[in-house]
């Protein structure tokens, strides 16, 4: 692909509403919390923040000293404007270097970031946003989601560790669940069911209220309209979530597991539920991953069935399912 496609590209993706979504500092503080050791003396990088407004930037600035970083880069997307929520309409983009605070007021002050320009407009993917990237021990960000895809992608091919949040449905696209299957890349922290609010320009939040109802699509928090987003945490760096085996205490009978008609596989509604004395393969839910100890469990496949359709019990279709099998069985 050109670097003239993938400039239009990502245009039509930053135009995109759905992507004009802004982290909030509390739901960042709440996963990144459970990285600390990974992060000393590492090169941390937000590759899709606007530091001006980008909370990555002003968590990573503020606790530099705590967390004991190496180096701190950020950077944006053809944005200089000191606004909030700025439109991305300058005609340079910036990328800052951060490397902690130099006057003892452990603030980082604008004397302290070295700000530089890119000669492109920081599309993640040009040459000069992957030079960027290579320097990076870990990326921590929140891509647009319609880029998901490539975004993870460029991350595997780099061999980069992450912490990214992205769209819970990117779990059911090939190329995320593969790497899900593979133990390359797993579910953060924050359980999936967690509402993640995010922070949108103002005639989004006009549009939001138009459109959707409040509680499912929205919120309004101290009188700032929030949007809801089917939002997950993303990572390949170790956590102590990971470890941990999920305690089995119902019995197996075929009444309340019944079997797939195009696999061997029984389903199970619930991962609570999943059987303590059963050895075969289970279709379980896809909020399973918050549960997910690959000690424990081995993911066989995902969704279909022998003869590659949807799972389906007496023909009619369970939502998406994973298929797992344990590794270790409870006598």
């Amino acid at each position: 692909m050109s670097q003239k496609s993938l400039n239009k590209n990502l245009h039509a993706a930053k135009s995109a509403k759905k992507d004009e979504f802004y982290t909030q500092l509390p739901d960042i503080e709440r996963e990144l919390k459970h990285y600390t050791r990974h992060f000393k003396n590492k090169v941390v990088l937000c590759n899709c923040d606007d530091p001006r407004i980008s909370n990555f930037f002003h968590y990573f600035s503020y606790n530099f000293e705590k967390l004991k970083l190496k180096k701190l880069i950020t950077t944006c997307y053809k944005n200089q404007d000191m606004d909030l929520f700025s439109r991305n309409n300058s005609e340079k983009a910036i990328y800052l270097e951060y490397y902690g605070d130099k006057n003892g007021n452990k603030v980082p002050d604008p004397a302290e970031i070295g700000i530089k320009h890119l000669k492109g407009d920081g599309d993640f993917r040009s040459p000069e946003c992957i030079e960027l990237l290579k320097q990076a021990d870990i990326v921590v960000t929140n891509p647009p989601f319609s880029l998901f895809r490539e975004y993870v992608a460029q991350l595997m091919e780099y061999d980069k560790k992450f912490v990214i949040l992205g769209n819970k449905n990117a779990i059911t696209y090939k190329e995320i669940f593969k790497l899900i299957k593979e133990n390359k890349i797993w579910v953060g922290n924050t359980p999936m069911g967690t509402d993640i609010l995010f922070d949108v320009p103002e005639d989004f939040a006009k549009e939001v209220i138009s459109n959707k109802n409040e509680g499912s699509g929205y919120k309004i928090i101290n009188g700032v309209v929030k949007a809801r987003a089917q939002a997950v945490w993303f990572t390949n760096l170790d956590i102590d979530k990971r470890h941990e085996d999920l305690i089995l205490y119902k019995k197996y009978n075929p009444e309340e597991y019944p079997k797939y008609d195009n696999y061997d596989a029984i389903n199970v509604d619930k991962t609570k539920d999943i059987p303590a004395d059963y050895d075969g393969v289970m279709g379980v839910p896809i909020t399973f991953l918050d549960k997910y100890n690959p000690d424990q469990f081995e993911i066989v496949k995902f969704r279909k069935g022998n003869d590659d359709k949807d799972l389906s019990i007496n023909g009619k279709y369970p939502y998406f399912r994973i298929l797992i099998r344990k590794k270790k069985i409870k006598k």
